[in-house]
């Protein structure tokens, strides 16, 4: 079982960025996706996630309006489209799965991608 997220990468403030993450080695599809992110010395944070139907999402405060996640048609993909990039977006940032919806605890999630990491300069 194996997520795997790219896209990361360096970029202005106000820039854009698409994190992409692939899930293989089983069926994703009745399973819940997300994305925390992790900062020097913070703790993991959810920045988003989405149902295994599609149909409902989550966003952390700080990214609201500017972060969008969606899956695709197979549901073992999701994507975090990141707009209007702040400095302290800066973070490692990672995906992860789990049943039975979406929690904010990192511990509760069953499955991880290796980080990539976004790096927002002013």
């Amino acid at each position: 079982v194996q997520l795997q997220a790219s896209g990361g990468g360096l970029v202005q403030a106000g820039g854009s960025l698409r994190l992409f993450c692939e899930a293989s080695g089983r069926t994703f599809s009745s399973y819940d996706m997300g994305w925390f992110r992790q900062a020097p010395g913070k703790e993991r944070e959810l920045v988003a996630a989405i149902s295994w139907t599609g149909s409902s999402t989550f966003y952390a405060d700080s990214v609201k309006g500017r972060f969008t996640i969606s899956r695709g048609n197979a549901k073992n993909t999701v994507a975090l489209q990141m707009s209007s990039l702040k400095p302290e977006d800066t973070a490692v940032y990672y995906c992860a799965a789990k049943t039975g919806g979406y929690s904010t605890i990192y511990q509760a999630w069953d499955y991880w991608g290796k980080g990539t990491l976004v790096t927002v300069s002013s």
